[in-house]
């Protein structure tokens, strides 16, 4: 039997001192990860509409320049949607720092289990030695698009 798989887009927001967005999640198992802001598509919804979407309820962002889709990130967990896992595009969104403000609010971010949004460096991810961050190699993926740009194809990132 196929895996069902849910559609998902998240965003690489980097500001302008090469500062990315993430956020925390705390799951009820007590396991933690610091990942990109986004989340699942709507039926019938485009990647840019979603990701649109998820920005402006997350992070209270009404104007976003989605840029390149750069990597795509498949991870297989049993999820409270009934879906195995998950299939994220990940665009890159290069804007000014903000504060993020969620439009949906604390209450129901955390029932995402979303606990905390943080710009970090790159090197603060790096130094982070016992956090865990999706994917898993964000520190090495971040800096080879600060380095030599984003990739002229979605790469895959790995868990």
């Amino acid at each position: 039997m196929a895996l069902r798989l849910r559609a998902a887009v998240r965003a690489l927001i980097l500001d302008e001192d090469d500062h990315v967005l993430l956020a925390k999640f705390v799951f009820p198992t007590g396991a933690e990860a610091w990942a990109l802001p986004g989340g699942g598509l709507d039926d019938g919804e485009s990647s840019d509409e979603g990701l649109r979407r998820e920005l402006r309820e997350e992070l209270g962002l009404t104007s976003v320049p989605i840029g390149p889709h750069i990597w795509n990130r498949e991870h297989i967990i049993p999820m409270s949607t009934g879906h195995d896992g998950q299939r994220d595009r990940i665009h890159l969104v290069r804007m000014d720092r903000f504060e993020p403000e969620p439009e949906i609010g604390w209450e129901r971010m955390r029932a995402e289990f979303v606990h905390e949004l943080r710009w970090w460096s790159v090197d603060e991810i790096g130094h982070a030695a016992t956090t865990r961050f999706a994917p898993g190699r964000l520190g090495e993926l971040l800096q080879s698009v600060l380095t030599d740009g984003p990739p002229t194809a979605p790469i895959e990132t790995g868990v």
